[in-house]
This record gives structure tokens, sequence and C-alpha cells, in this order.
């Protein structure tokens, strides 16, 4: 892998490249030859797929990206995969349906069935998150992906949301795969 990259994608609800463990990520990635790419994206509230998959493109994702993305900032990396050729996928707090609620009926990403053969054939790996006290995403939604797309699956019971300023086991995690 050449001039390896990584692409930040938030969730919605309002985050900014400043929230959470990505400027953790921006210090840490670049001590494995990762360049880190953390910007705000358009349409932060709703996150919706019109905006956010071209988003991802216009940053230049490409066959040296992984895309790392935590919540619906997830689901926009598995929808960009469906039709891009990536490196690999990070999926933090990951899930695969609106999980019942208006702003994710809204976000445009649950209207088409997944294309899980082709999120998988365009890139090499895809690992993941997950927490069985996430107050948000219950965890067979976590598990339903990792099935439907062999991920290298990391399930907790402690880190609900991973809303934390550190993620020493994402970077960990990564550091592996990439040696």
């Amino acid at each position: 892998m050449n001039k390896a990259k990584v692409i930040l994608i938030p969730g919605n609800g309002g985050a900014t490249p400043q929230d959470g463990w990505f400027p953790y990520l921006e210090r840490e990635l670049p001590k494995l030859g990762v360049a880190v790419i953390n910007k705000q994206f358009p349409d932060p509230i709703l996150a919706r797929q019109e905006f956010w998959v071209p988003f991802i493109k216009e940053l230049g994702a490409d066959e040296n990206t992984i895309l790392i993305g935590h919540s619906s900032g997830a689901i926009a990396a598995l929808r960009f995969a469906e039709k891009n050729k990536i490196f690999a996928t990070l999926l933090i707090g990951a899930y695969y349906t609106d999980l019942g609620e208006e702003s994710e009926k809204k976000s445009g990403y649950f209207i088409d069935p997944w294309e899980w053969e082709s999120i998988k054939n365009n890139q090499k790996f895809i690992i993941q998150f997950a927490s069985t006290d996430d107050p948000f995403i219950p965890i067979e939604e976590a598990r339903v992906l990792s099935r439907n797309l062999n991920t290298d699956y990391h399930e907790y019971t402690d880190q609900k949301h991973f809303m934390k300023l550190e993620f020493p086991e994402l970077v960990e995690v990564l550091k592996s795969k990439l040696n």
C-alpha cells in the first residue's frame, strides 16, 4: 500500500473534526505512516447519503484509502464501498437498518438493499468495533453486519457508543493489519 491515507467520517448530530477520538487518531496514525484527513462534513446534523457519499469522493478516497466511520459515518463508509474500490474500512458503532428512527429513514442510506458482496470485494479488509452496552445501537445490528461482511470483529461490554477521547485499541488493530 503506497500513499496510505485515512478519511475520518463522524456520526450525525453535528459532530466536528475536534470531537471524540478523531484528534487522537490524527496524532497516532501518522506514526504508522498513514496520512489522516479529518474534515468537517456537510449536512452534519442529518448526515444524508446524498451529501456524504460524494463528499468522501471529493476528499480523495481511492484504492489507498482506509475509511474510518463512527456510527452513521460507518454507514456512509459502507455505502461508499459498495460502488468504489478502497483499501479498507473500520466501522465503529455501526448498524445496517434505520433503527426505526425518523432521522435515519431520512438519511437515505436504508432505501436500497445492501450489496454485501460488493462491499467485501471492493476492499482488502473490514474491521469492526461494537459494544453490548451501546445505548443507541442494539448489539444484534453489529453482529449481523459482521456476519454479512466477515469483519475482523471486536465486541466489548463497556464501551457504550465509543464516545471517548482516545482509541488505542483501534490503532493497535489497524497496525497489526498493516504490518
